[in-house]
């Protein structure tokens, strides 16, 4: 799976309308930037299969995944890996456990399914927690080991929605360079939603901004910046527009 994305994403929830196109070559990282209230969270629930799309169509490396009610791919069938922002870890689980669980779902033995967790994590520099619950590991190990157990089905996108945004200020730094070594070995494509440009000029190829349901530019961030399209680009990428608004 090389997560070769063509995708036209339209919903409506009450007042809010989400129409936008994303079409991702194999092994791009997208980020998403946009206002509260953008659709920014609502793109990736479509993606994910969280949200079915109300029109337009989902399609992944040539397998249709969505076309607006007539087909559906459920979540657990797409090759899909998610991130929220808050890491979402099984309290009750091991993180050994937490990471193999995406694989049992699929399938896997329970000995396959730790065998493999376990190497995941010894990858990623995390062997050293395979015992320890959730509450025993700091934010930025918590968001590491979601990471991990997103990737150890082995997508062939995967979508981070705010990844950074609960980690302490002091933290990001070192967390944005695992991330973004991760993402220089992923074999796919990646779509990160942030309301940091920092996040979006160390993840991603290009940017995405996204307004009102809209696309309202598309680009390197370098270029974006010389040449906005729109003086609500302008205001994101100089890290204003975090007012609030509704439609994720």
């Amino acid at each position: 799976m090389t997560g070769a994305l063509e995708a036209r994403l339209g919903v409506r929830r009450g007042a809010f309308e989400l129409d936008a196109e994303l079409v991702l070559a194999p092994g791009t990282v997208l980020a998403v930037v946009g206002r509260n209230g953008a659709g920014k969270s609502t793109a990736l629930a479509t993606l994910a299969g969280i949200t079915p799309l109300s029109g337009g169509r989902i399609v992944l490396d040539g397998v249709l995944l969505d076309d607006g009610g007539r087909g559906f791919e459920p979540p657990e069938r797409r090759p899909v890996g998610l991130v929220l922002q808050q890491p979402a870890l099984f309290p009750h689980l091991t993180v050994l456990d937490n990471v193999a669980f995406g694989l049992r779902a699929a399938g896997a033995g329970r000995a396959d399914a730790r065998e493999q967790a376990q190497h995941a994590l010894e990858d990623q520099g995390l062997g050293d927690f395979t015992d320890r619950r959730p509450s025993q590991v700091s934010g930025g190990q918590a968001a590491r080991i979601a990471l991990v157990r997103a990737l150890v089905r082995r997508p062939a996108l995967l979508l981070l929605d705010e990844p950074l945004a609960a980690i302490d200020a002091e933290l990001r730094p070192a967390l944005r360079a695992s991330i973004r070594g991760v993402l220089d070995s992923f074999p796919g494509s990646a779509i990160v939603v942030t309301h940091d440009v920092a996040d979006a000029e160390a993840l991603a190829d290009e940017v995405v901004v996204l307004d009102s349901g809209r696309v309202l530019q598309r680009g390197p961030l370098a270029g974006l910046r010389a040449e906005p399209a729109d003086p609500v680009v302008t205001r994101l990428l100089a890290g204003a527009g975090q007012d609030g608004g509704s439609g994720g």
